[in-house]
């Protein structure tokens, strides 16, 4: 973590630390897991002979893919979030909305004794806020239109707390590396459904075959691969969420005022069109809420498993016992 005022959080370091060792073991069995499956059908092909080259080649290519998404997500992570938001870097001469959110940001800064971000602007009006950036050096704190015409400036404040404590906690580098092994298997399995190993390709009938009862078991292994790192990463991005809003509303010491912003920009989601949420979706692991409309009754439940943020009932408990915890309760 880097030396700012945000409050430590050791609930968040033992859930990282955590899940970070899951993952390290859930990476262990899949190596394993397909090195025996590889070894298996090997000295048991119909026919003898051959190896398997187009499963290995699959193994080696998607790890290459994997690797490379996870490169470019690690370095490029503000360039690519900001041209997929349409957002633009903006001076505090760029007219009033720009005005005051520089001045929220400096304000910030101050407060937790760090570098300040570049800062941007998303012309949408959906009201939402992102940070993101691999260190201080190449962070970038972007606010839309909607949420800075919606919120007063002690909401805005307590919103882009909240944002800043992910640039003080380096989440992008720590949920990339955790991203790594999910990104591996999904690459492999949907490989694997378009491979030329499920036939053609010039191969001998009896070859062909071999390869594709290869393929179904690393597929399937693929498959419960992704599926656990899938709920793990969820699991740490939920928490990640809830460790911001602590950290965010003890910095500031008005936890009612990130409270009120969350139910403000949560109610406005579903009065925001579906076309511009699906295509607000890709950015919701940034996003201050998800941009997706409340769920209601028995989707709740299934919704909050696959999540990236907790629920809102959720975040206002937590922010209600911070609220008691400064005396303000």
């Amino acid at each position: 973590m880097a030396r700012t005022r945000y409050a430590s959080d050791p609930g968040l370091v033992a859930r990282m630390g955590a899940t970070m060792f899951l993952l390290g073991l859930v990476f262990v069995g899949f190596g394993v897991g397909l090195a025996f499956v590889i070894l298996y059908f090997s000295s048991h092909r119909h026919g003898g002979g051959g190896s398997p080259v187009g499963p290995t080649a699959l193994i080696v290519f998607a790890a290459i893919i994997g690797i490379g998404s996870a490169l470019a997500s690690y370095y490029w992570s503000d360039k690519i979030a900001l041209r997929t938001s349409g957002a633009r870097l903006v001076t505090p001469q760029d007219g009033p909305e720009a005005a005051k959110l520089h001045a929220v940001v400096d304000r910030l800064c101050a407060m937790a004794d760090m570098p300040k971000p570049r800062v941007a602007i998303a012309p949408t009006q959906m009201p939402n806020a992102f940070a993101t950036g691999r260190n201080s050096k190449t962070a970038v704190v972007c606010a839309t239109e909607g949420i800075l015409q919606r919120l007063d400036e002690p909401e805005l404040e307590g919103v882009l707390a909240h944002e800043m404590s992910h640039v003080a906690h380096r989440d992008v580098a720590v949920m990339t590396i955790a991203s790594f092994l999910g990104i591996v298997a999904a690459l492999m399995v949907r490989f694997a459904f378009y491979s030329e190993l499920f036939g053609g390709g010039g191969r001998s009938n009896n070859n062909n075959g071999n390869n594709a009862l290869l393929i179904i078991p690393v597929m399937l292994l693929s498959i419960v691969v992704y599926v656990i790192s899938f709920l793990l990463i969820r699991m740490l991005s939920r928490y990640r969420e809830l460790s911001a809003d602590r950290s965010g509303a003890l910095l500031t010491g008005r936890p009612h005022d990130l409270a009120n912003a969350l139910v403000k920009v949560t109610g406005e989601m579903g009065r925001i069109p579906v076309r511009d949420l699906r295509q607000a979706e890709p950015l919701n692991t940034f996003f201050f809420a998800p941009a997706l409309r409340p769920t209601r009754g028995g989707q709740k439940s299934l919704a909050e498993i696959f999540s990236t943020h907790p629920s809102l009932e959720r975040r206002l408990k937590e922010l209600d016992k911070i609220s008691k915890q400064l005396g303000q309760g």
